[in-house]
């Protein structure tokens, strides 16, 4: 208002002037004063008038219009001094700086980009009436959230040199409450149900500390759909609310709230029409219609409804369809007929598809894993597998899709895959703690993406205290373009068992495989391998189930010695996947059988078999809540004989327990059978002295057990996790795809089908009470706790508290442990 009165006085001086002088006069010069940050010449711009123009009180105004739409003065005024236009204006001062005080409610971040938006910015002109304006939006916010004592003040001081710095002064006071809810009208459903919907509170339950009775204007609106959704959901097409008050006590901290409603009438469907281009497919639209006449009259369904219409036609290429539905009320018979409006509009085109985010992938590393085509009609199916099929490679974080209409191409469209990376090698390294192991390190590096191909690469030197690796590996999943893959792997390895929570032995062993892998269609793939490997063990303890085995393979005129194998195997495996992310997933399942087996030429006759399940199940829309189940079976045993005897599973082989991956709560290899050795006592001596006896030989059940501390492992497997994946508390929104919270039961058991339990049966119950029957399926171990997984710059890391439930002699638990390896 002070610059619009300035202009008016402005001209009246200018009129004034000009009858005491003349009505009109010709400028033979233009000066302009009180100029500090703009240019002169700048400020000539914006007059519209030129040495000899004739100006007058209609010129005046022209030129005081057009000097204030530059946007730089807070103050003109315009004389004329003989024929020489003089302009004197005051310059808006310059925002040196902005502070805020006093909020608590909203951050800095959040008044700056108001404020952005609004152009009050360090270095801009100060515009008093937007000062003003923001003000009191920020006031009115705070009333939307219940502070109604609220004040927000801008103050403005002037420093040297036309500049000024703002500062916002919040008095932000307390928050009104909740102290009753009342809703008036209602027969049909009890004031608990109603209230029980509704996200505003007027009171809380002892146990939740973190709920409030905060009033908030937008979240009562919320509650009234909530409310009319609750109703018109369970047949009350006619509901209504009727008005809402809203009252606040004089002291302007409790408020009260009245919602009345008229509930109407419940109504079933009598017929449900489809018109409009229904492109020959009726029966099925009708069929995608869950609505049946019958049926009590659901707004939820008929909008899901719709939405099943509308993702069918975008299959075909009718990717902007208009599916309403009319309802035809009759209210004599209290029904309601569904009158379908289907118009699926122009079939849509893709002419471009355009790839942004992927800094380090190659986009043929994307490309090839659309399918969604260029040129093709464009299929919301189609789009949906790609947008999966990406974030399937674990090289991404979100990968996301977006249509981009073209201007005056009402058929055609570019699709555009936007991917947020994430780190894709990782620095395999492991941390655990155990009450017997104590601390345990293992270190190795791999990259999953190298160098942006989509190609794995690993290479491995790892040492530990119970092992010392070199491992190479390589995979390329389109060695062609049909999607065969082709891997290969070399290793070397030195492995001291007995200080690996197993039994003592040491196993040098080194190999090679490779393998390929045949796409059969967008989820199912098998994979062929075969394999190489050479193993010497030495060491050995001769426990039983180690003296069967050496009875098969070994010297028995050298039982000390080592013995060296050389065995090739064939491999054959399925998967199934269907999982919406590689890493983190949230929906769908994962299926994998393996089956390996030594070729009848090799030192070792065996087989084993696999089989990992995973599924996941999202509670919520957001997937920020999730069930998620998972099993692991295995089972292993030999082939053919040998000397007599038949083969059975290497002891070296076998299935292992425990840990991060498999029974949380238990050492990594810590569950299930132990050696065990047979000790005869041996013979009693004859007493000392004259006439003393014979001999006596010992009786067997006078035998004792040595069990050894480290597990033996079983050639039989079966584990299961039940989890519930749950939102990370205090986790910020953007790190919700790189940590994941969840609780879990994990159950499972690990046996040895060849253990012969009764062979020890004879012996004193003191003995026997070591051992346990390895052979039994039924000893189930149990664990449950909480994991939090971290997708670190090094790669996943897994942290776990568990508590065992269930756990049988010999087994070693742990109640923390620390991983950097592979997520689950």
């Amino acid at each position: 208002m002070a610059i619009r009165s300035a202009l008016i006085a402005s001209i009246a001086l200018f009129a004034s002037a000009s009858v005491q002088a003349q009505d009109t006069f010709v400028v033979e010069d233009i000066r302009i004063e009180g100029l500090q940050r703009v240019a002169l010449g700048a400020a000539l711009l914006s007059v519209p008038v030129q040495v000899g123009d004739t100006v007058d009180a209609e010129t005046a105004a022209i030129i005081l219009r057009s000097l204030n739409a530059s946007n730089h003065f807070e103050d003109i005024r315009i004389f004329q001094d003989e024929t020489t236009l003089l302009i004197q204006v005051r310059e808006k001062p310059t925002i040196s700086s902005i502070e805020f005080s006093g909020n608590k409610d909203i951050k800095d971040e959040q008044l700056q980009e108001s404020l952005d938006s609004s152009k009050i910015q360090v270095g801009e002109s100060l515009e008093r009436s937007v000062i003003a304006d923001v003000e009191k939006g920020l006031a009115d916010f705070y009333y939307s959230i219940g502070k109604y004592n609220a004040k927000v003040q801008a103050i403005v001081t002037p420093l040297p040199r036309n500049r000024v710095s703002v500062q916002f002064v919040f008095t932000e006071g307390d928050a009104a409450e909740i102290d009753q809810i009342n809703i008036v009208g209602n027969t049909i459903y009890s004031d608990q149900e109603l209230l029980e919907t509704l996200e505003l509170r007027d009171t809380l339950p002892w146990w939740d500390i973190m709920g409030n009775r905060r009033y908030q204007k937008q979240t009562l609106e919320g509650d009234l759909e909530t409310l009319t959704s609750y109703y018109r959901d369970r047949g009350y097409i006619r509901f209504e609310v009727e008005s809402t008050q809203v009252a606040m006590t004089p002291n302007k901290k409790s408020i009260y709230i009245s919602i009345n409603v008229k509930e109407g009438e419940p109504y079933h469907v009598k017929e449900v029409k489809l018109s409009g281009n229904l492109l020959n497919r009726k029966e099925l639209m009708q069929a995608l219609f869950t609505q049946r006449p019958g049926d009590l009259y659901n707004a939820a369904e008929v909008t899901f409804s719709e939405e099943r219409i509308s993702k069918y036609l975008g299959r075909f290429g009718y990717a902007y369809p208009e599916v309403t539905t009319f309802p035809e009320l009759d209210d004599e018979t209290n029904e309601v007929t569904l009158n379908v409006n289907i118009n699926p509009g122009k079939r849509i085109y893709v002419r471009r598809i355009n790839f942004a985010g992927n800094t380090i992938t190659k986009d043929e590393v994307l490309r090839r894993e659309m399918r969604q085509l260029e040129g093709a009609w464009l299929s919301n199916s189609a789009v949906e597998l790609s947008e999966n099929r990406l974030n399937r490679l674990g090289y991404f974080e979100t990968a996301e899709s977006e249509t981009n209409r073209l201007p005056q191409q009402d058929d055609m469209v570019d699709l555009e895959f936007t991917v947020k990376e994430q780190p894709s090698g990782s620095f395999t390294a492991g941390l655990g703690y155990g009450t017997d192991s104590g601390l345990s390190l293992q270190a190795g590096v791999q990259q999953n993406n190298f160098l942006g191909t989509g190609n794995k690469i690993g290479a491995q030197v790892n040492t530990n205290r119970y092992n010392r690796r070199a491992d190479f590996s390589y995979s390329d999943p389109y060695f062609t373009k049909d999607g065969v893959s082709f891997g290969g792997r070399i290793f070397y390895s030195e492995f001291d068992a007995g200080s690996a929570n197993l039994i003592s032995y040491d196993n040098t062993t080194y190999g090679l495989s490779t393998s390929l892998g045949f796409p059969l269609d967008e989820y199912n793939r098998i994979n062929l391998g075969v394999g190489y490997n050479y193993n010497e063990l030495s060491n050995l303890d001769d426990y039983d189930q180690v003296r069967k085995f050496y009875l098969i393979y070994g010297d028995e005129s050298n039982p000390d010695g080592q013995v060296n194998f050389n065995t090739f195997d064939f491999n054959a495996g399925w998967s199934r996947i269907t999982l919406n992310r590689g890493t983190f997933p949230t929906s769908g399942s994962s299926n994998s059988a393996n089956a390996m087996i030594t070729t009848p030429n090799s030192d070792l006759n065996y087989f084993t078999l696999n089989y990992n399940y995973r599924q996941y199940w999202p509670l919520d829309r957001r997937h920020d809540w999730v069930i998620a189940t998972s099993a692991q079976l295995g089972y292993g045993n030999g082939y053919g004989s040998n000397n007599g005897h038949d083969h059975i599973m290497p002891f070296f082989k076998n299935f292992r327990a425990g840990g991060s991956s498999s029974l949380r709560g238990f050492e990594s290899r810590g569950v299930g059978p132990r050696g065990v050795r047979r000790v005869a006592v041996g013979s009693i001596p004859p007493s000392p002295g004259p006439g003393g006896g014979a001999v006596i030989p010992s009786p067997p059940e006078d035998d004792f057990l040595e069990v050894s501390s480290g597990s033996i492992g079983g050639n039989a497997l079966a584990v299961a996790s039940l989890e519930l994946i749950v939102p990370t508390p205090f986790m910020d929104e953007a790190y919700k795809n790189s940590v994941r919270t969840s609780m879990f039961l994990d159950v499972g058991n690990l046996w040895d089908t060849e253990f012969d339990y009764d062979s020890y049966k004879d012996l004193h119950r003191d003995q026997l009470d070591k051992i346990y029957d390895y052979s039994d399926p039924s000893k189930i171990r149990a664990s449950v706790g909480l994991t939090v997984q971290w997708l670190s710059p090094m790669g996943p890391m897994i942290f776990s508290f568990a508590k065992p439930l269930e756990d049988y002699t010999g087994d070693k638990t742990e109640t923390f442990s620390f991983n950097v390896g592979q997520t689950f």
